[in-house]
């Protein structure tokens, strides 16, 4: 086919699973609800050019795989680890493949309190979503991501906007009081480059997600009693990232994307009346759009990490 490069991968999507572990000895349960996607990058170009199959792994095998391998989790375990074990057992047992792309998202289930005290098995749905990536190749080179998905966060003062580009389309009035109100999506990777740098502590996925979710809801606040002002989500953006990277040394970078989700203020004029309701910062109207979008992303500058999946291809030439 003349020299032509063919690049291919196939997987299994939206794998549901859950998994409870059962504490004998106090009789406390662990609940967690994944869905799995698994990618898988491998020397199957047969399977395309000749129709020859011996090569695939099937799609349902991925799925068996998910399941098969939450049973033999007998402790605890985080949703990185276990993106990490899948991808170490797709690349470990099967010659032709090269790189798994595992992505899973962690349902927010909580345990639920009763008279002060946590129930032992009773769970109830959160918000915010728990998100990690593990991308591990056949030579035991492994990419780790974390992340969060709809975090929502709303301070009612302590926020502005001002000396902003004005020109003939431009409404918008300066402000030194508004709401500010986003819902964050954000995804760190982490500096570890093989499977043998990977933490072994159990739950050290966990505690870190826990750790770098309160500094970034803490730089976003502020100080309970004065809060902290906020002359732009762009600001308020750049020192949440920053504070994770002072603060953590294992995070390589970061990642954070803010929704400036407006709260209008409301004043009811007539023509008759020019304020039968006036605005003095206490009533709004909520929108969900059109809403600004702001992103960016901070990362080390000594760091060497390969933030892109077209790093790890699989490619077949095509003579």
């Amino acid at each position: 086919m003349d020299g032509l490069k063919f690049e291919q991968k196939h997987g299994k999507s939206r794998v549901r699973v859950g998994r409870v572990w059962r504490n004998e000895k106090d009789g406390k349960h662990m609940f967690v609800e994944w869905n799995v996607n698994i990618s898988l990058l491998s020397n199957c170009l047969s399977a395309y050019v000749n129709g020859d199959n011996s090569d695939i792994v099937a799609t349902d095998t991925m799925k068996n795989t998910v399941y098969a391998k939450a049973k033999e989790c007998s402790e605890i375990v985080s949703v990185e680890n276990f993106a990490i074990e899948l991808g170490r057992h797709f690349t470990s047992f099967y010659q032709q493949v090269t790189t798994a792309i595992i992505k899973i998202v962690e349902k927010p289930w909580e345990r639920v309190c009763i008279d002060g005290q946590p129930h032992k098995h009773g769970f109830k749905l959160g918000s915010e979503r728990h998100t990690a990536e593990a991308i591990v190749k056949k030579s035991g080179s492994v990419l780790v991501t974390s992340g969060i998905e709809g975090l929502a966060l709303l301070k009612t003062t302590m926020s502005g906007f001002e000396g902003y580009i004005r020109d003939k389309y431009t409404l918008l009035p300066e402000t030194r009081e508004r709401m500010l109100a986003t819902e964050i999506s954000t995804s760190w990777r982490y500096s570890f480059e093989s499977l043998s740098t990977v933490p072994t502590k159990p739950l050290y996925f966990n505690e870190r997600f826990l750790d770098v979710k309160k500094m970034l809801v803490d730089t976003f606040f502020g100080p309970p009693r004065e809060g902290v002002y906020s002359p732009s989500v762009q600001s308020t953006l750049f020192h949440m990232a920053r504070v994770v990277l002072n603060r953590f040394s294992d995070v390589a970078s970061i990642q954070l994307r803010m929704p400036n989700i407006h709260f209008l203020p409301v004043n009811l004029p007539s023509k008759d009346s020019p304020n039968i309701v006036k605005f003095e910062d206490d009533v709004y109207l909520p929108t969900d759009e059109p809403h600004g979008t702001i992103e960016a992303s901070l990362s080390r500058p000594q760091s060497k990490m390969i933030s892109r999946v077209e790093d790890f291809p699989s490619v077949s030439s095509i003579p």
